[in-house]
């Protein structure tokens, strides 16, 4: 049985004519009624009952009709899905990010806007450190990912830098520093270079998940004259926070983290700023075929761009 012998079947149930079906077709009745007989022979059944002015359907063609409609129904359906897939209108992404990545409010806007342009795609979301989220990329478990600074490039994988930000210094409430600042009166505000926290311990990220960051500061404290004292290496910047809240040490994070753990540090903008950025990348497989993947990228890059003008202006 093929779909056309089921359109001709319909167009026959609906005018009640096989003269008017096959005009409506643009067929010969002939093998309009050919094509019927047909149907008919193959499904065992009588479908259409001759009358002097035209067709009526047997129960059995009641049955098949309500059956057609339904079947044609669920085609146009499908036909819709495959257009909305096409368009990236609908689909699957799974998507990670680093938890330094997460406090940007960039990640959680492009999340938003995601949902909101796009809801008939169903969102994963896995929160890794970079090395793990590009493990992921390269053996397609993900589809795109938020992260910092790449520390690996595997084949297939591509990424794009969406902005940067400058990095600051995180303190514990009670450092040293603070103290004597409060005591001759300094503004709070004022920048602290890393070279004034040559004697502290630091909490860093672990080098195989942050390499790029990592590396960049040890070079820039070399630069000043010293080598940082590495109290602790941990595997998310989160937990950097904390136990710089703990007083365990101190460490440098991106600015848009500095909203976090007010209530045990302190965070104080950078002399070395300029020679120490935090980037925001996204990263994804660019030899997927997947419309929604470059509906992901391109929605991204749209509100990236959006933020990057903004900054400018406040600049």
């Amino acid at each position: 049985m093929e779909l056309r012998h089921l359109r001709y079947f319909l167009a026959v149930a609906e005018t009640r004519s096989v003269t008017r079906a096959a005009e409506q077709l643009g067929i010969q009745q002939p093998p309009l009624s050919q094509q019927l007989k047909a149907l008919e022979s193959e499904l065992g059944v009588t479908l259409f009952e001759r009358q002097p002015r035209g067709v009526a359907l047997t129960p059995a063609g009641a049955a098949l009709h309500a059956d057609t409609v339904d079947l044609f129904a669920r085609i146009e359906q499908m036909r819709a899905r495959m257009q909305r897939m096409a368009r990236g209108d609908e689909g699957a992404l799974a998507i990670g990010f680093t938890s330094s990545a997460a406090a940007h409010k960039l990640t959680p806007e492009v999340l938003r806007a995601c949902r909101r342009h796009f809801p008939r795609v169903a969102l994963s979301l896995t929160e890794c450190n970079a090395a793990e989220a590009i493990e992921r990329l390269a053996d397609g478990t993900l589809n795109a990912a938020l992260l910092r600074a790449p520390v690996l490039h595997p084949e297939g994988v591509r990424f794009d830098l969406l902005l940067e930000e400058e990095m600051v210094i995180a303190l514990p409430l009670d450092h040293a520093l603070l103290r004597r600042r409060a005591l001759r009166g300094q503004n709070a505000t004022e920048p602290v270079s890393l070279s004034e926290l040559a004697s502290d311990p630091f909490i860093l990220v672990r080098r195989p998940g942050a390499p790029g960051m990592y590396g960049d500061l040890l070079r820039e404290c070399e630069a000043l004259g010293f080598t940082p004292r590495i109290g602790a290496e941990v595997e998310r910047m989160l937990t950097n926070l904390n136990l710089v809240a703990a007083g365990a040490g101190v460490s440098v994070v991106p600015a848009s983290m500095a909203g976090l753990n007010r209530h045990g540090v302190a965070y104080c903008r950078m002399v070395e700023a300029d020679r120490l950025r935090a980037p925001l990348t996204l990263g994804y497989r660019e030899d997927q075929d997947d419309a929604a993947l470059a509906a992901l990228v391109a929605l991204t890059h749209r509100i990236a761009a959006r933020h990057r003008k903004k900054s400018q202006e406040e600049e």
